[in-house]
């Protein structure tokens, strides 16, 4: 048996045709249109099928130039709010920009061989849905697929490399509840800048602070 390295430029090549999806997933663009603009190129150099915008995408309810980018380059999104967001300011850019741009937060979205579920706001934003009623529904659907689960999120668990300031833990405690009876295969959240990049896992579950520069994932 022939092991060929990750580096590979053929295994890179195998690879990418056996996937299903790519995504860049990102977040805490905090309405920095030049952050989006140089997103959206990476998105198409890297041929992804999907962008995930985990939060704080706007700032003081500047919505210009956030998704325009994305739109232009035919790029599904699914986004959620974050603590700065006025959610009303992400359903404002799902409505603007119609088909493909899409506010995920307490609901979900199925494809071939996973489920993206959205869970926006933080533990002291949950923004009309409480968090038990919003918790309650990403873990029914958890427990009713067979798929991949993905939860778009704002907020990191608590207790992990992703919300250690060093004197305290600033993760969301339901989130962290819920990875640990239900296991999702994985978590994208941002949130604490300190933290951009870094993955942590909880049993199975990985974790990521996607941050603003984002990250591509192969799924």
């Amino acid at each position: 048996m022939l092991l060929i390295g990750s580096d590979s430029n053929f295994y890179k090549c195998i690879n990418r045709i056996i996937l299903v999806m790519r995504i860049l997933a990102a977040s805490d663009l905090h309405s920095n249109k030049k952050k989006a603009e140089k997103l959206a190129k990476k998105a198409v150099k890297e041929k992804v099928d999907l962008v995930l915008l985990g939060g704080d995408i706007i700032e003081m309810g500047s919505t210009e130039g956030m998704i325009k980018p994305f739109k232009k380059a035919g790029i599904e999104v699914l986004m959620v709010h974050g603590n700065h967001d006025d959610p009303t300011d992400i359903d404002f850019l799902s409505k603007k920009y119609g088909k493909g741009v899409y506010n995920l937060h307490s609901y979900y979205k199925e494809f071939d061989n996973v489920v993206i579920i959205g869970a926006g706001g933080t533990d002291f934003t949950p923004f009309g849905l409480s968090n038990k009623d919003l918790f309650a529904r990403i873990t029914d659907k958890i427990k009713s697929t067979k798929k991949k689960t993905i939860i778009l999120a704002h907020e990191p668990p608590f207790e992990t490399k992703l919300d250690d300031l060093g004197w305290m833990n600033v993760g969301s405690r339901e989130m962290r509840k819920l990875i640990e009876n239900y296991n999702p295969d994985l978590v994208l959240c941002g949130h604490i800048h300190e933290k951009f990049g870094l993955t942590d896992y909880i049993g199975k579950t990985k974790i990521i602070n996607t941050g603003s520069d984002g990250v591509i994932i192969d799924l």
